[in-house]
């Protein structure tokens, strides 16, 4: 008896609550599950809710009880939602709690974190913290005016950052920045070096730090490794303030096996699918989430929501959708179930990526989702009504893979491979896509993007610059991970800060500069961004000399006067008198050379620019005798 005096058996649940999470349609789930400081008949204390449909008994322990699992027993609803639920009066702010689960399963007795907690212990300690999410933001001007930033015709330049790895402090035992420092930090270096946003590796709590944040057992709490909540939001203000966008990434396409997560739940495949054939994920020895459950489904989504509601992000990046889509993804014959048509296409999980984006867009509709999905899937970013998967953007893993294979090889034998430039111009236009040089790229003994440059230590230099004004040059979206901007030559390595002692050297502190510019121009030129996903706003001058390995192109805007020319050099060649046809006349100013000394060039250039002459080459009626600096892409816009 004195376990129920201690409980009130009352909770913040409607019966309209329960309908819609039984139906898999409650996307706000945050607010009514989880624990919530609150008041009942004048008293004070905190209401507790956990999903548990195959449970004999769940009570919370914590702090507050000695851990003591007679002492508060939650009652469960009469309306067979599986939902155990109670008010336990004096809880207060911070304390630590979990659920102890009594199983109707084979006796099965375990303790829980709660899959709704807003903040966690510090790990390796797992346990759930009551915690108030009350935050005076300041970035409302950024607000009401973040749908032009998010817009497909904005210029949107990702930073791709893992917090605790970005900038760290030798002087105090190496540790990472907390969330407020790197909210100071971090946000004053993205306004210099001019990224539109900032992508974050997973901020969600996860136990194992070397997962990055991908193997997340916190869906509503931010890592308590670099400060509180509301740290988390002083950062994500500290960015708005500075016009700079906050996405991130997350993972509804599995979670981890740590026993305090969500696997096996209330002693029964609650969150996963009971047949592994299904439910678990051989590459990552973690369990797939059962997308056909109502009651996942609307946990899932309700996650996304609440960063969007709560924290004031800007996006999302859902992680390995490719994963998600296909019931045979890393499986060998008979290790998969076909679906209800024998095919291999996940249809519940399809259907769930449909209505996460729709429930987003229909209460964001000025934030943005992006897809990492590695096949050729159709339609990933063409909106549900026309029979896509809705997400705004997608990464294009296919450009990253054939760029990299070609600029990794000697400039001697680029011209064998020269289709590998070019072919992404004949998809480019099918998806919204993304320009991803990612953490993918520099983990696991693939070598930094510098150090996957051939040459000597000049031309490797000289390659990546190449390589970043090629990329900021092509139609799509851009991203670029943390430590490639200054041409880190070590490995990305978690528990290390960035070899920020590199800027004192003038190549890397040149190629920081190149980006910089290379960022501003993206912004302040309306033909590099303003039609990038349609074929209007690209035109090919020359893809055929392959010889010199040369590529050039047009970018163009939607004003007739937005016409920038992109030339890129992928020898170490210099090439004098070379002739290009344009579409006008006038003169062509040279407006970026990536061969420039501020960048660590040899000052090869075109001497400002140069006039078209009306001699017609390549079917236009006008040419441009360029010198082309060896490996070097340039930026000529037309005045005429």
């Amino acid at each position: 008896m004195s376990a129920m005096r201690n409980v009130i058996f009352k909770g913040l649940l409607t019966d309209q609550d329960i309908y819609l999470f039984k139906e898999g349609n409650h996307f706000k789930l945050y607010e009514k599950l989880g624990s919530h400081l609150g008041e009942l008949d004048g008293v004070s204390g905190t209401f507790f809710a956990v999903w548990a449909p195959n449970a004999a008994r769940v009570s919370v322990v914590g702090d507050f009880n000695g851990w003591n699992p007679d002492s508060h027993i939650l009652g469960v609803r009469w309306d067979s939602s599986g939902i155990w639920e109670g008010f336990i009066p004096g809880i207060t702010n911070g304390a630590l709690y979990k659920y102890h689960i009594i199983s109707n399963k084979l006796g099965y007795t375990v303790q829980k974190a709660d899959p709704f907690a807003f903040r966690s212990e510090t790990p390796p300690k797992t346990a759930s913290v009551v915690w108030d999410l009350r935050y005076s933001w300041q970035d409302s001007d950024w607000l009401s005016t973040r749908g032009v930033h998010n817009s497909l015709s904005s210029p949107i330049s990702m930073y791709e950052v893992h917090a605790g790895s970005w900038r760290r402090t030798p002087e105090e035992d190496n540790r990472s920045l907390t969330y407020r420092e790197l909210g100071d930090s971090l946000s004053e270096y993205m306004r210099d070096i001019g990224f539109t946003h900032v992508e974050f590796l997973p901020i969600m709590e996860h136990p194992f730090y070397g997962s990055w944040g991908y193997q997340t057992t916190g869906y509503f709490t931010p890592s308590s490794r670099f400060g509180s909540p509301q740290d988390f939001m002083y950062l994500v203000d500290a960015l708005h303030k500075k016009n700079i966008g906050v996405i991130l990434d997350w993972v509804p396409s599995h979670f981890p096996s740590d026993q305090h997560g969500l696997v096996y739940f209330d002693g029964t495949h609650l969150f996963e699918h009971a047949d592994m054939r299904k439910g678990f994920h051989p590459d990552w020895n973690s369990y797939i989430f059962n997308y056909g459950r109502n009651e996942v489904r609307s946990f899932l989504i309700s996650s996304a929501m609440f960063w969007m509601d709560k924290y004031h992000v800007d996006g999302i990046r859902v992680d390995a959708v490719a994963s998600i889509l296909y019931l045979d993804y890393s499986r060998k014959e008979g290790e998969w179930i076909p679906n209800e048509f024998g095919g291999r296409e996940n249809l519940e999980a399809i259907s769930f990526l449909k209505r996460l984006n729709e429930v987003i867009y229909g209460n964001y509709p000025d934030a943005i989702t992006l897809a990492e999905e590695s096949t050729a899937y159709p339609m990933v970013t063409r909106p549900t009504f026309a029979g896509g998967l809705g997400f705004g953007l997608k990464w294009n893993m296919g450009w990253m893979h054939d760029t990299l294979d070609y600029i990794s090889k000697d400039p001697l034998y680029r011209k064998f491979h020269h289709g590998q430039l070019t072919f992404s111009i004949w998809y480019a236009f099918y998806e919204n896509f993304v320009l991803s040089l990612s953490h993918d790229e520099v983990v696991y003994g693939k070598g930094s993007l510098l150090g996957k440059m051939p040459g000597d230590f000049w031309q490797k230099f000289a390659n990546l610059r190449a390589l970043f004004g090629y990329m900021f040059g092509h139609p799509g979206k851009k991203l670029l991970f943390m430590g490639d901007e200054f041409g880190q030559w070590n490995e990305w390595y978690h528990e290390s800060s960035l070899d920020w002692h590199l800027l004192q050297y003038a190549p890397h502190k040149g190629l920081q500069e190149w980006v910089r510019e290379l960022n501003y121009l993206y912004k302040n030129e309306k033909a590099l961004y303003e039609i990038d996903f349609d074929r209007p706003g690209f035109e090919w001058i020359d893809f055929q000399d392959w010889e010199s390995s040369v590529i050039s192109f047009i970018r163009k805007g939607n004003s007739t006067s937005d016409i920038i020319l992109v030339v890129s050099n992928f020898t170490p060649v210099q090439r004098n008198d070379y002739n290009l046809g344009v579409p006008r006349g006038g003169f062509w100013k040279e407006i970026l050379n990536s061969d420039d000394e501020r960048f660590g060039g040899a000052s090869v250039n075109n001497a400002g620019g140069a006039e078209a002459k009306q001699i017609s080459m390549q079917g236009r009626p006008f040419s441009l005798s360029l010198t082309l600096p060896g490996l070097s892409t340039i930026f000529l816009k037309s005045e005429g």
